[in-house]
């Protein structure tokens, strides 16, 4: 007998042979079929956990299998419910297809890939339910999702181009006081008497007392910064100073900015004229509360790019997320000085808006040099389509499970 038959065929085969008795037959078949998990008034049985994690394993997938394989059938039983709820179906042919592309990524036919898959235990069914279940959920993405993503021109020039490196970088610190309409006096106040400090003793220690950005906890001390992604207006300030020196007050929008130059280098590359940055400002509700900082640091560690944004905001006002490119010149200069202090990807929480109930959630996408590559649009563009619906589609499938009942055996 083949050891690695089907776990039906393994039953059959014992039961004509007579070498289980009718009880051990019945325990063993109930133990397998019996529920692992309930997802609303659908059943992921413990033969369907067992074969996903042998089907991953087959395909080199690595990790605690049986956990992601539970975890995987427990979405794929959401996606089925949201794909019913559509009206999606998928057509036996369409399977068939899918299957085959599947197995074409191995370059293996899909009877070959079946025959390879039986050779570790996994039953073709098995290959069969995830295919149908990737098919539909595509389906359903496509439904609700495709129509809701457009990509501008400008982003896709953000996307194609490199910021360069600068013939300059400047070695700044900072401090950033906020104020309001009651206060605006004493902070300008402030301001003026620091601009008059020579030491960077001095300055450090006023940072800490009175600066709202992340870089009070170094005294005000930035990182080495491009001269060329520092805002215009603030590139002329900078440039005038000579190490040590502190500049004038510079008004920011609800804000008062003064920065001491440390250092400055020259770098043998000449600088890059940047046309285009590529941000994200998610605007979360409670300012600088305690709550509304954990929260930002939770969404911080948990997203990759400014694609997954996206999928922070599902569910939630399509106002309280921009993700746009612009022009240096047209960027708000508080937002160009945080994003002047950000590599791809990375984020700033150090603004809010002008009343100071919500936290902007700055993240640099990309810096777009005026010359571009020569590179298809249109391919980038349709990447960045995918990426914008996939980061829907996992927004969509958390809130799924958010909202079902699941209960595990």
């Amino acid at each position: 007998m083949n050891r690695t038959m089907t776990f039906k065929h393994f039953i059959c085969g014992a039961l004509v042979a007579g070498t289980l008795t009718f009880g051990a037959t019945h325990s063993f078949a109930q133990g397998l079929f019996s529920p692992a998990v309930l997802v609303n008034d659908k059943v992921v049985t413990n033969y369907e956990v067992n074969q996903r994690a042998l089907f991953y394993k087959a395909i080199r997938r690595f990790g605690d299998l049986e956990s992601i394989a539970t975890d995987e059938l427990i979405g794929d039983r959401l996606k089925e419910e949201a794909g019913e709820l559509l009206g999606v179906s998928i057509t036996p042919e369409q399977i068939l297809a899918g299957m085959e592309e599947f197995a074409a990524r191995g370059n293996l036919t899909t009877e070959n890939f079946v025959r390879a898959l039986a050779q570790e235990g996994v039953d073709a069914q098995t290959f069969r339910d995830f295919v149908e279940s990737g098919l539909i959920w595509r389906e359903v993405v496509a439904a609700r999702f495709a129509n809701r993503v457009q990509v501008s021109d400008a982003e896709i020039d953000a996307a194609i181009g490199s910021g360069g490196q600068p013939g300059l970088r400047v070695l700044l610190s900072e401090i950033i006081i906020p104020f309001t309409p009651e206060n605006k006096d004493q902070v300008v106040a402030i301001a003026n008497e620091i601009s008059g400090y020579t030491s960077t003793g001095a300055f450090s220690a006023a940072a800490g007392k009175y600066s709202a950005t992340p870089a009070r906890e170094r005294g005000g001390r930035l990182d080495w910064l491009p001269l060329s992604q520092l805002p215009a207006p603030l590139q002329s300030v900078v440039i005038a100073l000579r190490p040590g020196e502190v500049s004038a007050p510079l008004e920011l929008d609800q804000a008062v900015a003064v920065f001491q130059m440390r250092s400055i280098e020259e770098l043998p590359v000449p600088a890059t004229k940047l046309a285009a940055i590529e941000y994200g400002v998610l605007r979360l509700p409670g300012g600088r509360s305690a709550e509304t900082l954990a929260r930002a640091t939770e969404i911080k560690n948990s997203i990759d790019t400014c694609d997954d944004l996206y999928g922070v905001n599902f569910g939630g006002p399509d106002e309280a997320l921009t993700v746009t490119s612009q022009p240096p010149s047209e960027i708000p200069t508080a937002v160009a000085i945080e994003l002047a202090k950000l590599d791809r990807h990375e984020v700033s929480t150090a603004l809010t808006t002008a009343t100071g109930d919500q936290l902007l959630f700055i993240m640099l996408c990309g810096r777009t040099a005026e010359a571009n590559q020569d590179v298809s649009r249109a391919q980038v563009a349709e990447a960045l389509r995918n990426r914008r619906v996939t980061a829907y589609a996992d927004g969509y499938l958390e809130q799924l499970r958010s909202e079902a009942s699941i209960e595990e055996k």
